[in-house]
C-alpha cells in the first residue's frame, strides 16, 4: 500500500458545489449501467455506489476483493444497500512507474470485472481524459451520471431515491490525509464531507491518529477490517513479470492472458506494449444481484494506515490497497 512515487500536478479546487462543469467532455464516452441495480430491496437504506480510483497496472484479485470486503461490511454493520461498484483507472497524465497506456487498464479491468464478477464495472472516463482530475471531481462525475443522467434508483413501490457515492481505497489514504499540505483542504471537505470514504485495512498500519486529525469527517469515514490479510500488489506483480515468474492466482486468468498476449511488464521502464484492441465491451445481460440484510453503525475507530505522496486525486487504487 506505501507508495514513493511523486505527487500529480497540484491543482486548486473549486468552491463551487460541483467541480465537474468546467471539464471538456469525451464524445463517444457512455457511462455503464448495465450491472447497476435499477431497484432496491430494502426501502429502510440508503442507496449506495462504491468508487475505487487507481492505476490498476495491472488490476490483481486484491483490488476486486476490496469491493467484496466493503459489501459484507456494508450489509453487516451500516445502514446503506449496495446497489453498484465501479473501478475508474487513472489518466495516463498521472506520472507513475509501470503505468501502461490507459487503453490496456482499461482493457484488463473490464476484463477482470466481466470475467469474474457479477456486479462490478469499468468507468473509462477518468482513463481517457487529456488531464489528470482529482478524485473530488471524479466523485462528482460519477454523482452526477448516477442521479442526475441515469435518475437514481427506485424502491419497489416505485420511490425515486438519490444515489449516495462514496469513495474506497486502501488505509494508505487516510495517512495521506491526514498529512498537511499533501491534500488541499478544499478538496478534503469535497470528499470527506460530501461524499465519505470506506477504507480497508492493511496489517502493520495504524489509523488512530489520522482518523483524530480528519475528527470532522468522522461520520463519513468507515473502516473495513481485512480477515484474511492479503498484501498482493501490482507493484509486486510487476516484477514478477519482468523475472518471468508465474503470477497464476494473483490475477484473473483472461488479465494474465492479455499481458502475455500484448508483451506487457517484460522492462522496469515499462514502454506502452504492443498497441491494444479496442477497449473490451461489458456484458450487457449481466445483473446486480445483491441481498444486504444491515444493522446500522458507522465504523469510523482503529485500524490501519501508511503515507504514500498525494494529491486531491485518492491514491491511485492500487497504491492505497497494496504497494503499488
Amino acid at each position: 500500500m506505501s507508495s514513493s512515487n511523486p505527487p500529480p500536478p497540484q491543482c486548486s479546487s473549486s468552491s463551487s458545489p460541483c467541480l465537474l462543469s468546467s471539464l471538456p467532455q469525451q464524445s463517444p464516452y457512455k457511462f455503464p449501467t448495465h450491472r447497476l441495480k435499477k431497484t432496491q430491496t430494502d426501502a429502510s437504506k440508503t442507496p449506495l455506489v462504491l468508487v475505487a480510483c487507481g492505476s490498476f497496472s495491472p488490476v490483481t484479485y486484491l483490488h476486486l476483493r476490496m469491493f467484496e470486503m466493503a459489501v459484507d461490511h456494508v450489509r453487516q454493520n451500516t445502514e446503506f444497500e449496495v446497489v453498484g461498484g465501479y473501478l475508474s483507472p487513472v489518466s495516463d497524465k498521472y506520472v507513475k512507474p509501470g503505468l501502461l497506456s490507459s487503453d490496456h487498464r482499461v482493457n484488463m479491468c473490464n476484463l477482470a470485472t466481466e470475467e469474474t464478477s457479477s456486479w462490478l464495472m469499468v468507468d473509462p472516463w477518468e482513463a481517457f481524459q487529456a488531464e489528470y482530475q482529482r478524485t473530488a471531481v471524479v466523485l462528482d462525475h460519477f454523482n452526477h451520471e448516477i442521479n442526475e443522467v441515469f435518475g437514481g434508483v427506485v424502491t419497489q413501490d416505485g420511490e425515486k431515491r438519490t444515489v449516495r457515492i462514496m469513495l474506497l481505497a486502501g488505509s494508505d489514504l487516510i495517512a495521506t490525509m491526514s498529512e498537511p499540505g499533501v491534500w488541499a483542504p478544499e478538496d478534503l471537505e469535497h470528499i470527506l464531507g460530501r461524499y465519505g470514504v470506506f477504507i480497508v485495512e492493511r496489517a502493520g498500519t495504524d489509523v488512530a491518529a489520522a482518523t483524530d486529525s480528519l475528527a470532522r469527517w468522522r461520520h463519513n469515514i468507515y473502516l473495513i477490517p481485512q480477515m484474511i490479510h492479503n498484501d498482493v500488489s501490482s507493484t509486486k506483480v510487476r516484477l514478477f513479470l519482468r523475472r518471468g515468474l508465474s503470477v497464476r492466482y494473483l490475477m484473473p486468468a483472461c488479465v494474465i492472458e492479455y499481458i502475455e498476449e500484448h508483451g506487457l511488464y517484460l522492462e522496469e521502464h515499462e514502454p506502452r506494449g504492443r498497441p491494444p484492441p479496442e477497449p473490451t465491451p461489458p456484458n450487457p445481460d449481466a445483473n446486480l444481484n445483491l441481498n444486504p440484510h444491515s444493522t446500522s453503525i458507522p465504523i469510523h475507530q482503529q485500524q490501519q494506515q501508511q503515507p504514500p505522496t498525494d494529491r486531491s486525486q485518492s491514491i491511485p487504487f492500487e497504491e492505497s490497497t497494496t504497494q503499488s
